[in-house]
């Protein structure tokens, strides 16, 4: 019996081996070959805008790599901030939404972030840290001036305090650190990342209807790998343009861009403490320029010269408002699918898009039903075309989403632009070529398509961006406090 159980357990030894699985993100901060295509190696940035970062490990464990960025306009600028609706959200959430408050989402100069813990459920400690690292920032940015005009951002693990001597000691470095080159963005993007395998930056340039011949520019950098999902993830994103903007109007405007885009991704289904986007506005590309004329304003009621270029209610936009709103959806769109593109182990980059629906929420309650499915999550990771559990997440989608069996159809969307692939029209199964499944589902990049109806009278709609499950990230999350 003894020599039975010691063979037992040798074999169960070897197959734990065998099981056994690493994170596969480089711990030297290389970044993956499959991610490097992602990552910009030139941009262009929104003038009066200098970004920094700074090495305090903050993380015991990290040694070598910067865990402090700061993001600051040269001149007070407008901004707006959109937070996690957890209850229990971060001291540095807090901090900022009262900065906010207390000067009217005006005359803010930027943000300080560290990464490496997440400053969450730290009690009044945890918020006097948050002020402690504002506070610092502030003084050594607006010399003389009154009053913390420099939100704060935190992300990590939760529960533990930040080691604030250690960044108020590195404080005055990242100030030295500022620059405006490609060079500091990326750097900056860097060091806010926890998980993540690669910096996610982008920016472009876009021009407005009243402004002919100014050229405007917009840049972001984003961070988030796991724990994601609405509203909004463990992300925390800071987005930059030189354009004018009212401050109610960029409210409005991010409300609206992170409904589309931040609001519109998962990884697993998990919602942080801490998740934080901010937009900030420092009208220098043309500081000097008249104001439009607002679609919603009478001629006596015109701004005066150096007001704002966008108007400021949402259901009578001028022109310059629609294309601001096009341009800001678009950029946080793409922002946010860096995220998904890097989920914690994630091999797939899924599009779940659902049509035909009787709403637009109906369509997006099925959408994150089918992206949030942890068995259709695995059967993508495994290159398994098991529609039947995409069915299943459909049927069980909460509310009152009137899903009608004998007139739903799926159907894969392969990524070469080639021939969908049906496996379910009308409530019918399709006899599915199990080759070209498998081939489609080697791909990078997938579709789900689902429609709801047979009515051309159904016009809800919604788009939802995923990934796939794999060991990794129980790998990842099993071990992230280590």
């Amino acid at each position: 019996m003894a020599v039975s159980r010691s063979n037992a357990a040798r074999r169960l030894i070897s197959l734990s081996s065998q099981q056994s699985r690493r994170y596969s993100a480089p711990t030297d901060g290389a970044i993956p070959p499959n991610k490097a295509k992602y990552v910009p190696t030139e941009g262009t940035y929104p003038k009066g805008f200098v970004v920094g970062s700074a090495h305090a490990q903050v993380k015991v464990s990290n040694t070598k790599f910067d865990d402090l960025a700061l993001i600051a306009s040269e001149k007070p600028c407008s901004a707006a901030l959109v937070a996690t609706q957890n209850h229990f959200q971060a001291a540095p959430v807090s901090v900022s939404k009262k900065i906010m408050f207390q000067h009217q989402s005006k005359s803010i100069r930027g943000v300080v972030i560290n990464s490496g813990c997440a400053n969450a459920v730290t009690g009044k400690g945890g918020r006097e840290d948050a002020v402690r690292m504002a506070k610092l920032t502030h003084d050594l940015l607006n010399k003389h001036v009154s009053g913390i005009r420099t939100l704060v951002m935190s992300t990590g693990v939760i529960g533990q305090r930040l080691p604030i001597d250690r960044i108020e000691a590195k404080i005055p470095s990242l100030v030295d650190s500022l620059g405006s080159t490609h060079d500091h963005w990326l750097r900056s993007a860097r060091a806010i990342c926890t998980t993540d395998t690669f910096p996610k930056l982008l920016s472009r340039q876009f021009t407005l209807p009243s402004y002919p011949g100014i050229t405007f520019s917009i840049a972001g950098m984003t961070k988030g790998a796991g724990m994601i999902h609405p509203n909004m993830a463990t992300l925390l994103g800071v987005i930059c343009t030189d354009a004018p903007i009212q401050k109610t109007a960029l409210r409005t405007l991010l409300f609206t861009a992170t409904n589309s885009s931040f609001n519109r991704i998962t990884v697993d289904g998990d919602t942080s403490t801490n998740d934080c986007v901010a937009l900030f506005s420092n009208g220098m590309a043309a500081p000097d320029a008249e104001p439009v004329r607002l679609n919603h304003l009478s001629s006596h009621e015109l701004p005066t010269k150096g007001a704002s270029l966008v108007g400021a209610k949402f259901e009578r936009q001028s022109d310059d408002y629609k294309e601001m709103n096009k341009v800001l959806t678009s950029f946080m769109e793409d922002l946010a699918k860096l995220i998904v593109r890097d989920g914690e182990g994630a091999t797939k980059f899924v599009t779940v898009k659902v049509t035909k629906a009787a709403t637009h929420t109906a369509a997006h309650v099925v959408a994150n039903s089918i992206a949030t499915s942890a068995l259709v999550k695995t059967a993508l990771y495994g290159k398994d075309a098991n529609w039947g559990r995409i069915l299943c997440a459909i049927g069980y989608a909460p509310g009152n989403t009137l899903i009608k069996p004998q007139q739903t159809s799926v159907s894969f969307i392969p990524a070469d632009g080639s021939e969908e692939l049906k496996l379910l029209v009308n409530g019918e199964p399709q006899a599915i070529d199990e080759a070209r499944a498998a081939a489609i589902l080697e791909m990078e990049d997938l579709e789900i398509l689902v429609k709801l109806s047979t009515k051309e009278g159904e016009l809800g709609e919604a788009t939802v961006y995923t990934c796939d499950f794999s060991h990794e990230y129980v790998t990842i999350n099993g071990d992230y406090r280590t």
